[in-house]
């Protein structure tokens, strides 16, 4: 394959694109596989279910800790080289979960594992900076696209593994899977520039300035991550709501309820490429209604499968209304800073889902299904009170 040069809005070659989107998918499925299996988790290793719930939360402050200081190392380094590194390490912090026997070594595995799974959001903005400026909506849309149907399968995916074959099987797959990945970024993926020059100390400065310069990023970034918590305080807790009557499901069934979001990932394009005719506050304002309609079908229908099915496919739809209108505007703030301004957005992102997973194991360790039920409508009225704050991007 011949050497490829990309330039900045010049076009993304249709096979770097699908590479993208589905070396993407089969990252991020990293920080989700734990989902469905923590009820095993929890009773291999003779824990509580508080503490297993601490594994996705930690799993995830891993992923916001990556995203706040190794994603922007893609605008001082080459980001093939940092993406091949991270790749390597997950396949010691995925095989060191396998052969865990308790769950401190467990805690300190998945961090970095959530750590070293933030690969996909080097890929985004690669796909918004170097995309023709009319595809730039379209193509971040199908990135996402590929991150959101790996989040789906990995639940499918470790669901079935966890119940076929174990749950510490499932890491081992997941760290031969890294090897492909490793392989095929090195292989497919072309050198890219840096844009950023100066030391690493300036680089992490220049995030406060973002910060301080562009109160929509603020506003955008906001918004998005209290909703994610909204979003997280379901699958945080569903392994032990299914586990009990009138369920009694295993981590398959958990598994296969994940297919459900499909209509979310399938949103993301059609979200991505009509945010400028319908406008990102009125895509909030949709995606927060849509949150609160899906935890009043998870309150009162929660005894039956329709109930369950539906409130996964309602706050699916939802949570894409809301992320990607607002990610797919952050770019436009300052394309010369796209990793260091997704930085800022996704770190604000997994803070915001490591909170509502937090809160969500309290919820439920107190009041049970109620106390989630509740956790998911208190974060939902954030972004639905941010979402009538306008500014000259979107």
């Amino acid at each position: 394959m011949r050497k490829i040069e990309l330039k900045e809005n010049g076009g993304l070659p249709s096979h770097i694109l699908w590479t993208l989107a589905i070396v993407a998918g089969v990252a991020v499925a990293n920080i989700y596989y734990n989902q469905p299996l923590l009820n095993m988790i929890r009773q291999d290793l003779g824990v509580s279910e508080f503490k297993a719930n601490l594994i996705a939360m930690i799993t995830q402050v891993g992923y916001a800790l990556g995203l706040l200081f190794i994603v922007p190392l893609g605008d001082l380094y080459q980001r093939k080289h940092i993406i091949l590194t991270n790749f390597c390490v997950l396949v010691v912090s995925l095989l060191t979960i396998a052969l865990s026997s308790n769950i401190y070594l467990t805690w300190v595995a998945s961090l970095l594992t959530g750590v070293c799974s933030m690969i996909p959001q080097i890929f985004v903005p690669i796909a918004s900076q170097f995309s023709r400026p009319e595809h730039k909506g379209r193509n971040v849309g199908m990135v996402v696209s590929g991150l959101l149907i790996g989040i789906l399968a990995s639940r499918v995916v470790s669901g079935f593994v966890g119940e076929v074959l174990g749950w510490r099987e499932m890491y081992v797959i997941a760290a031969v899977m890294m090897v492909v990945c490793a392989g095929v970024v090195l292989k497919v993926l072309p050198d890219i520039q840096s844009d950023f020059k100066g030391k690493y100390t300036e680089l992490m400065m220049s995030l406060f300035r973002l910060v301080r310069d562009y109160p929509a990023l603020r506003i955008y970034a906001a918004r998005s991550g209290i909703a994610f918590g909204s979003f997280l305080s379901v699958w945080a807790c569903l392994a032990f709501k299914m586990a009990e009557a009138p369920f009694y499901a295993g981590s398959d069934v958990i598994g296969i309820l994940g297919l459900c979001g499909v209509v979310g990932a399938l949103t993301a394009s059609f979200v991505g490429r009509y945010v400028k005719q319908v406008g990102v506050s009125r895509f909030n304002y949709i995606g927060g209604g849509l949150l609160l309609l899906a935890w009043s079908v998870f309150y009162f229908l929660d005894t039956s499968y329709a109930g369950i099915i539906g409130g996964i496919i309602l706050i699916d739809i939802g949570m894409q209304c809301i992320q990607l209108s607002n990610q797919t505007s952050i770019f436009e703030l300052c394309p010369g800073a796209s990793n260091r301004v997704n930085t800022i957005f996704m770190t604000t992102y997994f803070i915001g889902g490591s909170m509502g997973t937090f809160l969500a194991g309290f919820g439920w360790e107190h009041w049970g299904w109620t106390g989630v039920c509740g956790v998911g409508v208190l974060l939902t009225l954030g972004p639905l009170s941010l979402a009538g704050k306008k500014f000259p991007a979107g």
